[in-house]
């Protein structure tokens, strides 16, 4: 018998690495077959999905959405030991001399019927204030980035744990047969790095995990077959693989398997499904204005707020949007004032869009970082210039959509902006809020590990802000 050329081994390997690579890709990105839209509901869910603006770095409360109009009395007084207490402070500003008040430089025009006063570096986002609920009271246990940021994603400051993304598509299963459950878009690099544990799966199934999208090249890795590869035989190939994995379960009845056949089932899938959303073409050019200038430039907070709403269409059931550059210590109202310029319009644009297409009901929304801004100055202080230090006891976000009341405002804070005087939400509270619109008991969700029932709000008491909720 004559067996294959060379070329001809050379292309069969060609051809099951093509499909493989994005069946792999797929394998750790993607919901398994067997999982049913809503099938995990503990009670009615007000949202289906959700869209997380996060503003890695922390945006300074005081500067965005916290107004203190007496601290202009106080510019460059020292803040009051009384105040500051025995919180901890970072190696940054522990060993200053002195602790300056800095006042926010900016105007708080009040926006809508509630009345809410919003920063003037926003005012697209304060046109629309009667549709946002703001919380005021958002506290942190971490004081530094790296464990904030995953604390806030994952529950838990510590690595190896599932992103609430992860969650939701663990609790909730997908609702789009040809896409990943949870997207992540990561703008422009600028600032602290992001890693991929903060939308990691953990110890749930890897097919939970977030997929991140690319602003380069192929939006998911191993998209597009190789020279050579046509989509024919790519199918051909997936259907090979299908029968040796059947074999396989057949045999060993391993559950991983079943989920894998169904995973380069999706990955193909994809193939088709992924350019189309990227595809804007085909928006209107109202629509392509509203988002600003930068939204046909792939990576920028435009674009990624537009491919947003097209993943909320297409029933993507968790979007995190990742904008970086935050961290303020020093020439805070110039750098500000470049990071708002981004973000405000197409963070409005998206509210309204999923508005007027009827979407904004079950998608909720929220905008906010990981902790908050200090009141006193980080380094020198003049009338034009300062910086804000980490400050994880207070922070501001606001939400909209998806069960969220509008025009209200949840807790009070001190006229320091420095503790809290009432309602205090620690984020803890925050996602089970989250989990408790998309219909899920947050004391329910959980999964055996270690010998520990583990939940995204952990062991601790946590508690639904129910004054937001419509």
């Amino acid at each position: 018998m004559t067996g294959p050329t060379d070329a001809a081994l050379a292309c069969h390997r060609r051809t099951f690495l093509a499909g493989a690579g994005l069946g792999a890709a797929a394998l750790c990105a993607t919901s398994a077959a067997d999982d049913l839209p809503g099938a995990g509901t503990h009670f009615a869910a007000r949202a289906r999905r959700v869209i997380w603006l996060f503003m890695a770095g922390a945006p300074s409360q005081l500067d965005t959405l916290d107004y203190k109009p007496g601290l202009e009395k106080r510019f460059d007084q020292d803040l009051p030991p009384t105040v500051r207490g025995q919180q901890r402070l970072t190696t940054m500003t522990s060993s200053q001399p002195r602790f300056p008040i800095a006042p926010s430089l900016f105007q708080f025009p009040r926006h809508g019927e509630c009345g809410k006063p919003i920063s003037e570096l926003f005012p697209r986002v304060g046109s629309m204030a009667d549709d946002l609920a703001f919380v005021h009271t958002l506290h942190t246990d971490a004081i530094n980035h790296d464990p904030a940021i995953t604390l806030i994603q994952t529950g838990n400051q510590a690595a190896g744990h599932p992103s609430l993304g992860a969650w939701l598509s663990y609790g909730l299963g997908t609702m789009n047969r040809n896409l990943p459950s949870f997207v992540v878009l990561n703008c422009a690099p600028r600032g602290q790095a992001l890693y991929s544990r903060l939308w990691g799966s953990g110890y749930l199934p890897s097919r939970h995990a977030g997929v991140a999208f690319r602003s380069q090249g192929d939006p998911v890795l191993y998209l597009s077959n190789p020279a050579g590869v046509s989509r024919a035989l790519r199918e051909s190939m997936i259907r090979r693989l299908k029968k040796m994995n059947q074999r396989v379960l057949h045999e060993q009845g391993d559950a991983e398997t079943r989920a894998r056949i169904a995973q380069y089932e999706m990955a193909f899938r994809m193939q088709a499904s992924v350019p189309e959303l990227v595809d804007i073409s085909g928006e209107s050019k109202p629509t392509l204005e509203m988002y600003g200038k930068q939204v046909t430039e792939p990576g920028t907070f435009a674009a990624n707020c537009l491919l947003a709403r097209r993943m909320a269409e297409r029933d993507v059931r968790f979007i995190q949007v990742f904008h970086r550059g935050w961290d303020h210590h020093g020439s805070l109202p110039s750098s500000i004032r470049r990071q708002a310029g981004e973000v405000d319009q197409p963070a409005w644009a998206l509210v309204q869009d999923l508005k007027q297409r009827g979407l904004l009901e079950d998608t909720l929304v929220i905008w906010g970082g990981e902790f908050g801004r200090t009141v006193y100055s980080q380094g020198s202080l003049t009338r034009t210039n300062y910086g804000r230090d980490h400050h994880p006891r207070c922070y501001s976000m606001w939400m909209a959509g998806g069960g969220v009341s509008g025009g209200v405002s949840h807790g009070l804070t001190d006229e320091f902006s420095y503790n809290i005087l009432e309602n205090p939400v620690h984020i803890r509270d925050l996602n089970a809020t989250i989990l408790h619109l998309l219909g899920l008991d947050h004391r329910r969700l959980s999964v055996r590990y270690q010998g520990l029932d583990q939940r995204l709000t952990g062991v601790v008491p946590a508690e639904v802000v129910r004054s937001i909720l419509a």
